[in-house]
């Protein structure tokens, strides 16, 4: 019965392969979703065995960073940091390379000054410290991997026939254009921006009770793909005109901040819905984009 319905439908769409070019966007940005978790979940480890052990040095060091990272890989306490002194320190952050020497500077002098302020060892202070270096190579590793990942995602997208375009659009960098291929490999699934919209979670849904009918806010979708749209009208409304102007007059028409981002998105799905369907680049002076 069910291959006898379908027989007779015609509405029903072609399901195609994915390209083997999609398929490594998505393994890629799979990846490098997983390390950037674990990155955050250091961080924040890293900052509760910090304060638990040496506050002082939690408020100076931004642990997010190489150099932060790399001065934690060595001298963590405040005893090491006070025998090391600021010139050690200095020869020591150093070697993380390709960093200015008046921030360098800064840390160190930061450092020291929070080891002379606390002159008491707490107990447990070796083991913690033992753990803070072990996360903050970890961390150091991680960046590493990262900037891996990103550089195979930029050589992928270079390959792909529908990066440039999607790049053109202002807020769509080289991530959000792979996360957003990696979940829907291009427009071919979706006839118009509507479908697209609709398949992110950014199109109205209907609902009705007998007589009853209305729209609201769309609750489902793709999270990936809604958060794809979401940040890149983010971005945009900080550094495209036309994305600002838009995002302003919603404002003036009592939209909160995360409505008039939503409405920006939503406008931003046609866009690049229509941009794809012609292969033509974002065009800041055209009307429907400017709308």
């Amino acid at each position: 019965m069910i291959a006898d319905l379908i027989r007779m439908r015609d509405d029903l769409r072609v399901v195609e392969p994915a390209r083997d070019i999609d398929i490594e966007l998505r393994l890629l940005t799979g990846r490098r979703a997983e390390i950037v978790a674990d990155q955050t979940r250091r961080a924040q480890r890293l900052r509760d065995l910090l304060v638990s052990i040496f506050p002082g040095l939690e408020r100076v060091v931004d642990v997010t960073t190489k150099t932060g990272l790399h001065l934690l890989t060595r001298y963590v306490t405040p005893a090491q940091i006070r025998r090391a002194g600021r010139a050690r320190l200095l020869a020591w952050l150093r070697r993380a390379g390709h960093v200015k020497n008046a921030t360098l500077t800064a840390l160190a002098g930061a450092a020291v000054a929070a080891a002379r302020a606390q002159a008491i060892a707490v107990p447990g202070e070796q083991v913690a410290a033992e753990l803070i270096r072990g996360l903050a190579a970890e961390a150091l590793a991680g960046r590493q991997q990262l900037q891996a990942i990103d550089a195979r995602i930029e050589e992928a997208l270079a390959r792909h026939p529908d990066a440039a375009l999607i790049r053109s659009l202002p807020g769509m960098g080289a991530i959000l254009t792979a996360e957003y291929l990696a979940v829907t490999g291009g427009i071919g699934r979706f006839p118009d921006g509507n479908k697209l919209a609709a398949a992110a979670g950014l199109a109205p849904a209907l609902r009705q009770s007998g007589k009853v009918r209305y729209l609201e806010r769309g609750t489902g979708g793709d999270r990936a793909l809604k958060r794809v749209f979401y940040q890149s009208a983010f971005i945009a409304a900080g550094c495209d005109p036309a994305s600002k102007a838009y995002y302003a007059r919603k404002r003036s028409e009592g939209k909160t901040h995360h409505q008039a981002v939503l409405a920006l998105a939503r406008r931003r799905v046609n866009v690049l819905h229509a941009m794809l369907r012609n292969r033509t680049p974002y065009q800041p002076g055209h009307t429907t984009a400017a709308a």
